[in-house]
């Protein structure tokens, strides 16, 4: 059977690949996107968004025990669980849906199956049947995402051992929970759990929670986890994970410490593996670095016609990142010169309560390269909006430097630092320093006052602090 010819195919339907698809159509491509499951990928179907329905549900739970400070007395509450996870599915699958009709809209074809590179510029696609069709391309772009790393000869169940994929189904509230992992997926879900009643013992094999933030973020989240009443063991080993019927025992190791745990439930959330081993990449010579693609600024690959986005072409492995690698990749493929890709203006947030948002350096990476640097930190405790709002918690801290007054960091820990660390972050795109901060007007009372004041602070004329 010959070849069917298409223009531009893009492999994988996340939010990097349905993005890069919607770009190049816009820019005249006659485009196919090959998905083996679900249109919007792991994000939208199995991480970002149903994981982001059901903190919003513990939110709200949290936030409903502690209204008695704002003048509210609820005699009774009961938990739906599973309704809150059957929410969790409908955002999803609604999301899901919308994609669906972007891809008709934008008249970009959608065939299912599993791809595979055959070399000479073919891609053949497998579909559940085991129906096979061969398609040859003029321009490729790799958008295959990650699938859950797991712990070596642990086998999760979906019942008792869980992924961060599993774990979005299972409808029976764990009375007690081992997290393996404080990174971003760890500690949400312990935070989720927590709140819905489920003992909780966080585990990390690194010094601290969420060890790719700012040390000051990191150590102010484990301490209001504490209070909450978490058990956090950071520097910590998990050996010896077993399953024995409905029960899961471990061995938790540190320097100083061993203990047995036990519980009903355990998620593996140790990061996540790209899907790159069993794509035929050898079989064009696409080079792998790491177990990811290697790309340049353009997201192109070394073998001309061939991209590489999102999860798969590296970190840091976040939806916004591979979404916006998706335009540059189609327009690369369009043959237009697409801005470079700026790698240190990629913000990160975690959306437990309080939330954890940051942009740039750590403090503790402007130390190691040298750099001359001032801090403002400001406690939301300082800002007006946030005391009547009754969210106090946390703080703000930026990073400016000495010699030029560039904003290098932006670190917020608060009930909405995820929508604060936009303001910070186009500043930092748009190459604004201290002193255009300060000559902005900010609207009053809003949080991100605080992050006016921070930079005063660092450049030591603070207003209200």
């Amino acid at each position: 059977m010959s070849d069917e010819n298409r223009d531009l195919i893009v492999l994988g339907s996340g939010p990097g690949g349905y993005t890069a698809a919607i770009r190049a159509a816009q820019l005249g491509r006659k485009v196919t996107i090959v998905e083996r499951e679900s249109l919007g990928g792991v994000c939208l179907n199995w991480g970002c968004i149903p994981t982001k329905a059901l903190l919003t549900s513990a939110s709200l739970l949290q936030q409903i025990k502690h209204s008695s400070q704002l003048g509210f007395s609820i005699e009774s509450l009961r938990v739906d669980f599973p309704k809150i996870v059957e929410r969790s599915r409908a955002v999803a699958e609604r999301l899901s849906a919308g994609v669906k009709y972007l891809m008709k809209k934008n008249q970009i074809e959608v065939v299912w199956g599993r791809g595979k590179l055959m070399g000479g510029r073919r891609l053949v696609v497998a579909d559940a049947e085991g129906y096979s069709r061969t398609f040859s391309y003029s321009d490729l772009i790799i958008a295959v995402g990650a699938s859950p790393r797991l712990l070596p000869g642990v086998k999760p169940d979906g019942e008792v051992i869980h992924t961060s994929r599993t774990i979005l189904e299972f409808k029976r509230l764990p009375q007690k929970m081992l997290i393996i992992g404080a990174g971003a997926i760890g500690v949400e879900f312990a935070y989720f759990f927590h709140c819905l009643g489920t003992k909780i013992t966080l585990v990390e094999m690194l010094d601290r929670v969420l060890p790719l933030e700012d040390r000051e973020l990191s150590g102010e989240l484990e301490k209001i986890f504490r209070k909450q009443g978490m058990l956090i063991m950071t520097g910590t080993q998990v050996e010896n994970l077993r399953q024995t019927g409905k029960v899961v025992s471990a061995t938790l190791k540190s320097n100083n410490s061993e203990e047995k745990w036990s519980g009903d439930c355990c998620l593996v959330a140790i990061g996540v593996t790209p899907n790159t081993a069993e794509i035929g990449l050898e079989k064009e010579g696409i080079r792998i670095e790491k177990r990811f693609i290697a790309t340049g600024n353009d997201m192109a690959c070394n073998i001309p016609h061939h991209f590489a986005i999102g999860d798969a072409a590296g970190p840091p492995l976040l939806a916004h990142k591979a979404s916006h690698e998706g335009v540059l990749a189609a327009e690369a493929a369009c043959r237009l010169t697409p801005h470079a890709l700026c790698r240190d203006n990629i913000p990160s947030c975690t959306y437990c309560r309080p939330q954890v948002a940051s942009v740039g350096m750590t403090e503790e990476a402007v130390k190691q390269a040298g750099l001359k640097y001032r801090t403002g930190k400001i406690p939301f405790s300082a800002i007006g909006k946030a005391l009547a709002a009754g969210e106090a918690e946390g703080f703000i801290k930026v990073i400016v430097s000495e010699d030029t007054g560039e904003i290098l960091g932006t670190h917020i820990i608060h009930p909405e630092a995820v929508e604060l660390i936009s303001a910070a972050t186009l500043i930092r795109s748009h190459e604004g320093i201290a002193q255009s901060v300060l000559d902005t007007i900010f609207p009053h009372p809003t949080l991100s006052e605080g992050l006016f004041e921070a930079v005063a602070l660092a450049q030591g004329r603070p207003l209200n602090f």
